[in-house]
């Protein structure tokens, strides 16, 4: 019996349907499919979180893929291993605490553990804006506005639909997305020094790698930065294809949400 198009058609539209429906409202929605999204998204939906992670490119990883200038190597100290040995990603001992790691192996795997434990990850979907609500006379974010990334791309005014969700993660790095149209679109103030964006400096990856966790926090009612996202908000540094700091932080992310939510049950 030969192959039945429109058999093929229907299976994949009721399957992502399916998946897309239960998550118009989730208990966390992370943008960017980097490592500290990746990673948060595997740490929560393993606590049995519904977790959806929207990625606006057709390939999940974010800066991880290249490692360091195309090759795909990257580097975690001592302190960020373990992320990786629980995923269980090989590393290799380079020298004073210094390990390596297969880049490719180290991203997949991070997208296998969070899609197998539950979390639902839709790539090309773009964040155009964010859900405002007021809680108690504060604005918090409820949730996104999302679109087709090819829609994006091509310029196309089509209107984009909306998720709910308790909690978001900015995790979209360098560029800060979703920040930058919070603040652009609302009189708000973050829980930064000034109430605005700080703006990431340059590289120094020692400093870097520590303030990447230390800056993992809340950062507006309902919001979360995580990864470089987080030392852009908050001021501190790049630090380049290290990235223990990066998964670290995705696992504070996830903790520090985790504890939120069972609060509020």
């Amino acid at each position: 019996m030969g192959l039945e198009e429109v058999v093929i058609t229907e299976a994949i539209m009721d399957s992502y349907y399916e998946k897309f429906r239960s998550c118009l409202q989730v208990d966390i929605a992370v943008v960017g499919a980097g490592p500290s999204g990746l990673t948060a998204a595997w740490h929560l939906s393993r606590q049995g979180w519904n977790v959806a992670v929207f990625e606006r490119k057709l390939s999940i990883g974010g800066g991880m893929w290249g490692g360091g200038m195309t090759w795909n190597t990257i580097v975690v100290q001592e302190e960020g291993k373990t992320v990786l040995e629980e995923a269980g990603v090989p590393l290799i001992l380079f020298r004073d605490g210094y390990y390596t790691a297969d880049a490719i192996a180290a991203t997949t795997t991070l997208a296998s553990k969070a899609c197998l434990s539950g979390a639902k990850v839709f790539n090309c979907i773009s964040v155009e804006d964010v859900l405002i609500r007021e809680d108690g006379g504060q604005k918090k974010v409820t949730g996104l506005v999302i679109n087709s990334s090819p829609v994006e791309i091509a310029g196309l005014h089509i209107d984009p639909v909306v998720i709910e969700s308790k909690y978001v993660i900015e995790s979209t790095g360098h560029p800060l997305e979703v920040l930058h149209t919070l603040i652009r679109k609302n009189d708000v103030r973050l829980f930064t020094p000034s109430g605005g964006i700080e703006g990431e400096q340059s590289m120094w990856a020692e400093r870097a790698e520590r303030t990447t966790v230390e800056n993992t926090r809340e950062i507006f009612p309902g919001m979360y930065v995580s990864g470089m996202a987080a030392n852009a908000s908050f001021g501190s540094y790049r630090m380049g294809p290290i990235f223990g700091g990066m998964l670290l932080s995705g696992q504070k992310a996830a903790q520090l949400i985790d504890a939120r939510l069972r609060e509020e049950i």
